[in-house]
């Protein structure tokens, strides 16, 4: 069992007749799952997402992965193929598109339709081909085989993936449900059949993989919110993700059941509702009057008449759920409402969410949340049913992926119990090339694989140095300096004028930093320095030393030294 270590370097050509695989994300992480494919210099590209950023990295939107091994290559890529239509798997999707608007993006029905709806916000139309379970297709050297899995959004897929080299199988996001709701079971027998056919390397979703024995069935979550439904004497807002068509379909017929209407809250949720019903994914259950009614409409209506389905199950400051527990949206969580919050915490999230729940309650809502009641499960295979795949497949390689370290490793050690050779056992994280020659795998070396950030319109252009400087900024404030000295002598001739903001420090205090900063800048003139970068320098430091002393503090320090 192998891991990749720091002092990897670019790997070289590929062997004649080897495939080459490397992860651009979601390996060591949970999102930005994207992973490219190489054979005889062609490349096929399986999944573009997203990873949502964590609270040291203020003002990030969004994080993707980074294109930058596919500079000057993007000719060579014959297909982007998308295994179901979660922000973590197809997020970046119009990111990649900017590149190459005409790449060929392959999918399910409902996949493709969220993507398209996705990119009509970027102004982008995707070149796309729909695919569907038991169907197969062929972009240059790649032979794709598509396999139904069980997953928390409809139309999920794993890939086979047949070439000179070898047989691959990556199973996308799955799990085992054997009663699901749309009556979409994983392809087991697919499984078997390919692993009869010998897979030289599998590549299986590892989230639960810490997670002992086998998933709930999501039909057991309906009975459960019908009772809280029924001991509900307020309005009701269940919080999911905005893609969990089921989970939408279980609320919208406890609702029915209950006499209550629904109004859909947040953008997403409002869209992709609109795509999962227009397609007959999400079925509306006819009740007088209509079941579904517009927000506007829902704050009109008596308390105990209305449920809300919203975004925001993972705290995200600026969701629906957020700004309701904020007291900044319409909606006025009052005495008696209740809110669910279906869905599972995202690893990172935890503390965002704690803090919603605790908003809430302050507020007199009952919550109710997967840690009392069971109102969610989860949409991954948990070790009992990652066991019974690598059985049923019989890889002659393995590598594991989607998900955190810690998930990663636990699926390699599962993989090595079911007799899967520790040489033929790959934890790779992103970055690591990985080869498959002559049907035997090893780490050849790595890529650039840093993190690209979105904040607003732009992309890539904030570092982790401007990330630093946000996080100085929002934890010790600043303090700017502003002095006038002589361009030749560099003698001070105004100044300084001092001002803090966030620093904790008072106009009385900072009094004291002008004398100092005046003996320096004397000091200096003295020597003979007047560079304005050497005089920055040195107004820094002076009031860097002065603050540490006196406050034990480090805010930024902005010198503005103006020559005369």
């Amino acid at each position: 069992m192998s891991h990749p270590h720091p002092e990897l370097g670019p790997p070289p050509p590929l062997a004649p007749g080897g495939l080459r695989m490397v992860g651009l994300g979601g390996l060591g992480e949970i999102g930005r799952n994207m992973t490219v494919f190489e054979y005889d210099d062609r490349l096929l590209v399986v999944d573009c997402g997203v990873l949502f950023p964590d609270q040291d990295q203020p003002g990030i939107d969004l994080i993707l992965p980074d294109f930058s091994c596919l500079d000057g290559r993007m000719d060579q890529v014959d297909a982007l193929v998308l295994t179901h239509a979660h922000e973590d798997h197809i997020g970046g999707v119009p990111y990649l598109l900017r590149q190459r608007a005409d790449l060929p993006v392959v999918g399910s029905r409902l996949t493709l339709a969220l993507v398209r709806s996705k990119l009509t916000e970027h102004r982008l139309t995707p070149v796309d081909l729909e695919v569907q379970a038991g169907s197969h297709s062929s972009f240059g050297p790649w032979q794709l085989e598509f396999l139904a899995v069980n997953h928390s959004i409809p139309d999920a897929l794993a890939v086979a993936i047949r070439t000179p080299a070898g047989l691959i199988l990556h199973t996308g996001d799955f799990k085992m449900d054997q009663l699901p709701l749309d009556g979409r079971l994983t392809d087991l027998g697919g499984f078997a059949r390919l692993g009869a056919d010998g897979v030289d390397l599998l590549l299986a979703d590892s989230t639960n993989a810490e997670v002992p024995g086998v998933v709930t069935s999501e039909r057991d979550i309906g009975p459960v919110l019908s009772d809280v439904f029924a001991g509900a004497e307020q309005r009701i807002i269940v919080s999911c993700f905005a893609s969990h068509v089921h989970r939408v379909q279980q609320v919208m017929d406890a609702a029915a059941e209950h006499g209550r209407k629904v109004a859909l809250v947040g953008r997403s949720m409002v869209r992709n509702m609109g795509v999962a019903r227009e397609l007959g994914y999400l079925r509306v259950p006819s009740v007088h009057g209509g079941l579904l009614v517009d927000l506007r409409e829902a704050e009109e209506m008596p308390p105990d008449q209305i449920v809300l389905i919203s975004t925001g199950s993972q705290g995200e400051p600026m969701s629906a759920l957020s700004r309701m527990a904020g007291r900044d949206h319409p909606i006025r969580i009052a005495e008696g409402d209740t809110v669910i919050l279906a869905s599972s915490l995202v690893p990172g999230n935890e503390s965002a969410v704690s803090r919603i729940i605790n908003d809430l309650t302050r507020l007199g809502a009952r919550v109710v949340h997967k840690g009392n009641a069971l109102v969610h499960v989860s949409g991954h295979a948990p070790a009992g049913e990652l066991l019974y795949v690598l059985n049923l497949v019989r890889p002659s390689n393995f590598v594991p992926v989607h998900g955190e370290w810690r998930h990663l490793k636990a699926h390699a050690e599962l993989a090595a119990l079911t007799g899967v050779p520790e040489a033929s056992i790959v934890i790779a994280e992103d970055g690591v090339a990985v080869d498959l020659v002559d049907g035997r795998i090893s780490v050849s070396g790595k890529v650039p694989c840093g993190y690209v950030y979105v904040d607003g319109l732009s992309v890539g252009e904030i570092t982790e140095t401007s990330l630093k400087d946000r996080r100085i900024l929002g934890d010790e404030g600043f303090i700017s300096v502003v002095v006038v000295v002589d361009s030749t002598s560099g003698k001070l001739v105004a100044g300084p004028e001092i001002h803090a903001r966030g620093a904790g420090i008072d106009d009385a205090g900072l009094a004291e930093v002008g004398p100092l900063v005046e003996e320096a800048l004397a000091g200096a003139a003295r020597e003979g320095v007047n560079e304005i970068h050497q005089l920055r320098q040195l107004v820094r430091r002076t009031t860097g030393r002065w603050v540490s002393d006196n406050y034990r503090r480090r805010p930024m320090i902005i010198p503005v030294v103006v020559e005369t």
